[in-house]
């Protein structure tokens, strides 16, 4: 499923979603440029459980060191697929919850969101060597935000199925579950995407 756009159109220039998916573009692009070590910029920038459990490695790292990676995970992306998925749902859907929050709380809805995701994934995966990055969980924390500020919305989707791409229009309950199950499906099954 594919949303294509809602039915809700916002009244003001949404200019911290299209700065939160410029960053992202950005800083994914920086990532290709960097070239084949992705590994090391993850272990570096992205949130490794272990990093927190493993007392030799955690007394090794600094407060900083223990902090940044809960702001810098939800900015990097594990490829080209993983973060058009993310920026594209937010560029659906944020628009509506900036308009409706204003431009600073939407910005604190969004950072707060992805940090608390990161802590649930720290906690869930206490002794994970796996850094984990994305900006998943700040784009739920906006889904969920557009769930309750718009509940009987509708979402323009596309639906490949075989040969055909039938464009239905679905209440946006309905497309945030389907989004929430694959998410959750996506978030027990890798924990790097790409």
């Amino acid at each position: 499923m594919i949303p294509l756009k809602d039915n809700i159109p916002a009244s003001r220039r949404c200019v911290v979603t299209v700065g939160i998916i410029a960053v992202n573009a950005a800083v994914f692009l920086l990532q290709v440029a960097a070239g084949g070590d992705h590994a090391g910029v993850f272990f570096k920038f992205g949130l490794v459980p272990n990093h927190y459990s493993d007392l030799i490695i955690s007394q090794r790292l600094s407060l900083l060191d223990q902090a940044y990676p809960f702001l810098t995970s939800m900015f990097l992306h594990g490829g080209f697929l993983h973060l058009l998925g993310n920026m594209w749902i937010l560029w659906i859907f944020g628009d509506n919850v900036e308009d409706h929050l204003g431009h600073l709380r939407y910005l604190m809805l969004y950072i707060g969101g992805g940090i608390l995701a990161g802590l649930f994934h720290l906690l869930t995966n206490y002794r994970s060597p796996v850094p984990v990055v994305g900006a998943s969980g700040a784009v739920a924390a906006v889904m969920g935000a557009y769930f309750i500020l718009y509940p009987k919305a509708r979402v323009l989707t596309l639906i490949p199925a075989f040969f055909f791409f039938p464009i239905v229009e679905l209440p946006a309950f309905f497309f945030l579950g389907i989004w929430a199950l694959l998410q959750f499906m996506s978030g027990t099954t890798i924990f790097i995407s790409g």
